[in-house]
C-alpha cells in the first residue's frame, strides 16, 4: 500500500490472532483489542482438528506450521461411534503419518499465536462497544469505557455476539433448537478408566435419534463430554444450572434407557455442567461492502459445530492479512477478501446445518444412526475394539 494503514482487530481468538501475525510478518502494524483481562482469564475450550486445506494453510502462511505440529496430536484423529446400547458402529483411525486433521487444544493454539506476536500487540481488558463507519472510508471504534479511536480498517473477529457486525449487517444469531451441555474429567486413564476406554485416543460419539453424547480427549489426560439434544432453549426452566446434582438428574432423565457405561459419563464428571445452546447466523449471511470494516470467523458465518468453524476463522484471518498486504488500498483488499470469504462461508454453513440436522434429527427413533455418507473414506469398525464398559 502507498501508506501504512491503521488496523484494529477486535477479538483475540484464533482468526484475529493469525490475521495479526501475518500482517506483522509483512511489516504492517496492528492492534488487537480483547475483552479478556489477560490470556489466562478463562478457559479456551476443548480440542480442535486443524484441517490441511484450511487451518493448516493459515498456519503455514503465518510461519507457524512446524511449531503447530510439535504441539499437535495426530493420534487424536481417531473416532469411535456407538449406539445408545454402547455397541460399536464404527472405529476410524488415521494411518501412520496422516497429518490431515491433527488435534490441538484451543489453549495451546492460542498461546502459540500470542507468543508469535510483537509485545503489546494485544490490549487486554479493552472491550469494544461498537464501530461507526465514517464518510472518508475509515471507521471509529468505540470502547466500552467511552473512549474512541479511528482506524483505516476495523476487523470484527469477536465471535457469535460480535459488536462489530452491526456496522455491516442487521443479522443476529438464532437458536438452532440444539443444546450441548459440557462436562469435564481429569486424569481419565487412572480416575475414569471406563471413559478412557470409550473415547480411545480421540473422539467418540454415541447417538440415538435426537440425542448424542460426545467425548473428546484433550491433552494431559483431560476429556470433555457434551450431552447434546434437541429442545427449547429454556430446557432447564425451573432448574438452577449451578445445582450440579439437579442438572445431572435432568440429563439422566433425557438419556433414560441408554447403556449404563454411557450414563456414567453424566454421573461422574468433575465439577459442574456448562450449558451451551447452539446459535447460527442466517445462510447465506452477506452484506454490501462497507469501507473500513469487515468480519471473519464466527462474526461473519456462525455455524453449528461441525469441525469447520475454527478452521475457517484461521483461513479468513490469514487471507484477509494477505489481501491487505497485496493490494494498493484497503477497499481493494476488502473486495478481494470478501468476494472469496462470503461464498465460502455460506457453503460451509449450509453443510454444517445439514450435518446438524443429520446427527440430531427431529426424531427420537433409534433408526436415525450415523449415515455412512458422512464418513465416505472411513474404515470399517475395528474387529477387536476396546471394551465399552
Amino acid at each position: 500500500m502507498s501508506t501504512t494503514p491503521r488496523i484494529a482487530i477486535v477479538g483475540a481468538g484464533p482468526g484475529g490472532l493469525v490475521c495479526a501475525r501475518v500482517l506483522q510478518q509483512h511489516g504492517v502494524p496492528v492492534t488487537v483489542f480483547e475483552r479478556d483481562t489477560d490470556p489466562d482469564s478463562r478457559s479456551q475450550g476443548g480440542s480442535l482438528d486443524i484441517h490441511d486445506d484450511t487451518g493448516q494453510v493459515a498456519l503455514r502462511a503465518a510461519g507457524l506450521f512446524e511449531q503447530f505440529l510439535a504441539l499437535s496430536r495426530p493420534e487424536g484423529q481417531e473416532w469411535r461411534m456407538y449406539d445408545r446400547h454402547a455397541a460399536l458402529i464404527r472405529h476410524d483411525k488415521a494411518d501412520d503419518g496422516d497429518l490431515s486433521r491433527p488435534e490441538i487444544d484451543r489453549g495451546q493454539l492460542r498461546a502459540l499465536l500470542l507468543d508469535s506476536l510483537a509485545p503489546g500487540t494485544v490490549r487486554w481488558g479493552r472491550p469494544v462497544e461498537s464501530v461507526t463507519p465514517l464518510p472518508d472510508g475509515t471507521a471509529r471504534l468505540h470502547h466500552q469505557d467511552g473512549t474512541a479511536e479511528e482506524f483505516d480498517l476495523v476487523v470484527g473477529a469477536d465471535g457469535a455476539w460480535s459488536r462489530v457486525r452491526p456496522a455491516l449487517s442487521a443479522a443476529r444469531p438464532a437458536y438452532t433448537g440444539v443444546t450441548m451441555v459440557e462436562a469435564l474429567y481429569d486424569d481419565v486413564d487412572h480416575r475414569h478408566p471406563g471413559i478412557a476406554r470409550l473415547v480411545g485416543r480421540g473422539t467418540m460419539s454415541a447417538k440415538a435419534g435426537s440425542r448424542t453424547i460426545f467425548l473428546q480427549r484433550n491433552s494431559n489426560g483431560h476429556v470433555r463430554a457434551y450431552a447434546s439434544f434437541r429442545g427449547p432453549e429454556d430446557w432447564h426452566a425451573g432448574l438452577d444450572l449451578a445445582d450440579t446434582e439437579a442438572v445431572r438428574a435432568r440429563l439422566l432423565g433425557l438419556f433414560e434407557g441408554w447403556d449404563e457405561s454411557l450414563l456414567d459419563i453424566l454421573r461422574n464428571n468433575e465439577g459442574g455442567f456448562v450449558n451451551r445452546p447452539q446459535f447460527v447466523l442466517p445462510v447465506p449471511h452477506t452484506w454490501q461492502r462497507v469501507p473500513g470494516v469487515t468480519l471473519l470467523g464466527d462474526a461473519a458465518h456462525l455455524m453449528p459445530p461441525a469441525g469447520v468453524g475454527a478452521n475457517l476463522a484461521l483461513l479468513d484471518g490469514a487471507e484477509l492479512a494477505q489481501a491487505v498486504v497485496g493490494h494498493a488500498t484497503v477497499d481493494e483488499a476488502l473486495h478481494a477478501y470478501e468476494s472469496v470469504m462470503l461464498p465460502r462461508g455460506a457453503d460451509n454453513a449450509e453443510f454444517a446445518q445439514q450435518m446438524l440436522a443429520t446427527l440430531l434429527p427431529e426424531t427420537d427413533s433409534d433408526d436415525a444412526l450415523f449415515p455412512d455418507d458422512l464418513w465416505p473414506d472411513a474404515t470399517d469398525a475395528d474387529p477387536d475394539p476396546a471394551p465399552a464398559g
